[in-house]
């Protein structure tokens, strides 16, 4: 097997498990760190992601991005999903310079894991409306805030499995 090169390792140490990440996450915040929290399943990351993902970075000091399980994403998306297995998923998020952490959640919904974390912000894409927002009355209640991306049109994951599956199914 050949050595794991620097940035390789480096975003795999950003992958935490949901301990670790609440761990760190309480450490951060009680040095003065502004978190930035989002979720998805990231099937397969696109430019959409990416550019959100950035955004989102902007709002705070340090972003963790909370990855939807393998068996969580079977149950939102069908048995065809996900893509791409949850550590690597994961991987692919922690190597954007925009992440800071990742963890991994199997809970249909990231209700328990925003309520333990409490975010200053909770970003979730645009196509959620306000109500839908799962964590939001946790985070509003503990003074942060929820931010609505807007959505980077021409890019979504179901659209381009569906272009391939029609091309090459």
């Amino acid at each position: 097997m050949a050595p794991t090169k620097p940035a390789v390792r480096l975003a795999l140490s950003k992958i935490l498990t949901l301990e670790d990440a609440y761990r760190v996450i309480d450490s951060r915040k009680a040095k003065g760190a502004r978190v930035v929290f989002t979720n998805g399943c990231f099937d397969l990351l696109h430019p959409g992601h990416t550019r959100y993902l950035a955004d989102a970075r902007k709002l705070g000091d340090l972003l963790i991005v909370a990855v939807n399980s393998d068996r969580s994403v079977r149950a939102l998306k069908g048995e065809d999903r996900p893509i791409f297995p949850q550590q690597e998923r994961a991987e692919i998020l922690a190597a954007l310079e925009a992440v800071d952490f990742v963890t991994i959640f199997d809970d249909p919904t990231p209700q328990a894991v925003i309520a333990r974390m409490l975010p200053h912000v909770l970003v979730k894409g645009a196509g959620w409306a306000p109500t839908e927002i799962v964590g939001r009355a946790e985070v509003e209640a503990a003074g942060g805030r929820v931010v609505s991306m807007p959505a980077v049109l021409g890019f979504s994951t179901t659209s381009i499995v569906n272009n391939v599956q029609k091309i090459y199914g």
